[in-house]
């Protein structure tokens, strides 16, 4: 029980990383207190914890709002007491193309989502966590805009995502003192609703990856609970690669 009694804010906990995520960290002790758009999703999700002894709630809302990050933190509080931990999973690809054919609603969209959220959910999560002594946060980056240097026509999800990786540093300096760790995580491949359900285009992006698959959600969710859990008390500031390799082949 690793997470055992700590309470964790999960965003993008409808489905994908996020879910597993949750049903993960619940079974190893933590109350999770979810967040994404899809109300009905997460309902399904905290009833499916609930009847396995878990602790969850939920509450839908968009994390592109600075008052949601702030509803998510009281909730958490009010319905455990405090808050440990975050997992700053939510996010989108975007429409890909080239930066001269992008609209600025696109690059405004990916920004605001993948990277303006993790300001408002740091804004607000790391005063709970340092009230209670200290804590962890992780986001969910992406090798994408990291080591190597981004990939054609992914040019506002590759700046976010680097953006994050700087921003994480940032507050691992800044709040290190306080107990408080920071980390990004950087999937590759993943079998999620953002990498569709085209068969071809699953082979061809899994044999780009050494290990010549793309990851479980679970298995994602299986490193973020390192970072997450005392397992990892001397991590921070860290981008963990858990991309199946990806990253270095493409270098």
């Amino acid at each position: 029980m690793q997470l055992k009694n700590k309470t964790i804010i999960i965003t993008g906990a409808s489905s994908g990383i996020g879910a597993a995520a949750a049903l993960l960290f619940a079974a190893q002790g933590a109350n999770v207190v979810l967040g994404a758009r899809r109300e009905r999703l997460l309902h399904q999700l905290v009833t499916r914890i609930v009847e396995d002894d878990g602790q969850a709630v939920a509450l839908a809302g968009d994390i592109r709002e600075e008052a949601y990050a702030a509803q998510l933190v009281a909730l958490a509080k009010s319905a455990f007491g405090s808050l440990d931990a975050a997992f700053n999973n939510a996010g989108i690809t975007g429409e890909m193309m080239p930066i001269p054919d992008m609209e600025y609603t696109n690059w405004q969209d990916v920004i605001a989502t993948n990277l303006t959220s993790a300001f408002f959910a740091a804004k607000h999560q790391i005063p709970a966590i340092k009230e209670r002594g200290g804590g962890s946060i992780l986001f969910t980056s992406s090798f994408v805009g990291h080591t190597n240097g981004g990939l054609p026509g992914m040019g506002a999800y590759a700046a976010s995502k680097a953006g994050l990786i700087g921003l994480a540093q940032s507050l691992s300096s800044e709040h290190g003192a306080d107990g408080i760790r920071v980390n990004t995580l950087l999937p590759g491949g993943t079998k999620t609703a953002m990498a569709g359900d085209d068969p071809v285009v699953h082979a061809y992006i899994a044999g780009l990856h050494p290990l010549k698959r793309l990851a479980a959600p679970k298995e994602i969710a299986q490193t973020a609970l390192f970072l997450l859990s005392d397992q990892s008390a001397f991590v921070t500031g860290s981008a963990m690669i858990a991309d199946g390799g990806i990253s270095i082949r493409l270098a």
